[in-house]
């Protein structure tokens, strides 16, 4: 078993490199079956997520390979709509994009539930609605998902939440239907505009992605193309917060500023300067204790859910009472235990947590219920007095590259460390 040990205290100064998207490689990399060629994706982020994806797309019969370090050459060719077991999705959320894909592709797609971290009831309703609409019949056996079709036809689809999954899935499932598809009510994260113009690049026509509209003209046939994704907005505000939360001055290099504002407009709230390059942002916390504030979760351009556990925890030393609400998930605040465990002073009542700063936390031994909760227990460690233990680490390592590595670059002290099975 492998946990990460921290001693806290330290200032975090220095540069850190921001890796590709996670949530945009997790579409990207599937989409690449539809040219049933050679597609060369760069910036691809070595997390065990994409590993499982790469592992999925072999067994459907893909050619994947990376000559060079973040970069995958993923020929699918050969590929056949094989069903796709539980073994092979239950640790990845984003396997139910294969079903968008599959579906497209060869009419037929077969998917087990997808896995991925536990916070809260998360429903593909609206994926299997999105499909339906599409002309598909859609049936779930056994915990096994099924959409068929003799073909799919473009139609007027309607959201009823805003959902990012739903959004990426009816798109790739639209690429190659008759006619034209129109989402209304359409998530507009970054990811969502990198996966569209991913697939612009291979021959589809998507439109208006990145607004509440999105038109897709479904193409006959697609090809082959070279690719870079973005940088990740997640991995780059969990050390932005991880700056200020440790009174640190560290510049986070390969960033789209835009995609970070949410972000970075409630870390200026807490007393924090922050300064935007063209590529990058400097966080300047000068030691300062941070002042509270309140935030609110909701979908882009708003607060990302994906950053309230290690914001909230930031918010655990601020002067003051901090009010966060999550209005994105039910049950996004199971990770406030441990935060209790290391002293924080937080009062939670349904989907709103008051957060009373306290002097410091206290180094402890805690655990990661999910993986942006197990990065808010790295940050905790960070900030903490004594020795903190991190454990269920596997959850961290779905997301975030080299985490060690960045984290010691900058001035942490934090080792990944094996210690016999409990």
């Amino acid at each position: 078993m492998e946990k990460f040990v921290i001693h806290g205290g330290n200032k975090l100064n220095g540069e850190i490199n921001i890796s590709g998207a996670k949530n945009a490689a997790l579409a990207i990399i599937p989409a690449a079956l539809f040219a049933r060629e050679e597609c060369r994706v760069e910036n691809v982020p070595d997390i065990s997520d994409v590993s499982t994806m790469i592992k999925i797309l072999k067994y459907l019969g893909a050619e994947v390979t990376m000559p060079e370090k973040g970069v995958l050459l993923i020929n699918s060719k050969n590929i056949e709509p094989r069903p796709i077991p539980d073994e092979m999705t239950r640790k990845l959320r984003a396997s139910y994009y294969l079903l968008g894909v599959l579906l497209s592709e060869f009419k037929s797609a077969c998917v087990a539930l997808p896995g991925g971290c536990y916070f809260g009831l998360r429903p593909i309703d609206q994926h299997i609605k999105g499909f339906e609409a599409l002309g598909a019949t859609v049936n779930t056996e056994k915990a096994v998902v099924c959409a068929q079709a003799q073909e799919l036809y473009g139609s007027s689809i309607y959201l009823d939440v805003v959902s990012v999954g739903a959004t990426m899935n009816v798109m790739l499932a639209a690429v190659k239907a008759k006619g034209l598809t129109v989402i209304e009510n359409a998530a507009r994260e970054p990811h969502i505009v990198d996966l569209a113009n991913f697939l612009n690049s291979m021959g589809a026509d998507v439109r208006g992605a990145g607004t509440e509209v999105i038109k897709i003209r479904g193409v006959e046939n697609m090809h082959g193309c070279t690719y870079s994704i973005i940088p990740d907005q997640i991995e780059a505000g969990t050390y932005m917060v991880a700056a200020a939360a440790t009174g640190g001055d560290v510049t986070i290099n390969n960033v789209i500023p835009k995609h970070l504002e949410s972000i970075t407009n409630k870390i200026e709230d807490c007393g924090v300067t922050v300064i935007e390059g063209d590529e990058s942002v400097r966080i300047i916390s000068e030691g300062r204790r941070c002042k509270a504030c309140r935030v609110k979760t909701s979908p882009h351009p708003g607060f990302p859910t994906d950053m309230q556990p290690q914001f909230a925890t930031l918010l655990c030393t601020c002067n003051g009472t901090s009010t966060v609400v999550e209005d994105v998930w039910d049950n996004r605040f199971k990770y406030i235990d441990q935060l209790r465990r290391m002293g924080a002073n937080i009062i939670v009542n349904g989907d709103t947590a008051l957060i009373t700063g306290v002097e410091t936390l206290n180094g402890a031994p805690v655990e990661a219920d999910d993986l942006r909760a197990g990065a808010a227990m790295v940050i905790a460690g960070l900030m903490a007095d004594g020795e903190t233990t991190v454990g269920n680490i596997k959850l961290i390592d779905r997301g975030y590259e080299n985490l060690i590595e960045k984290l010691t670059g900058v001035g942490a002290d934090i080792a990944r460390v094996k210690f016999e099975e409990e």
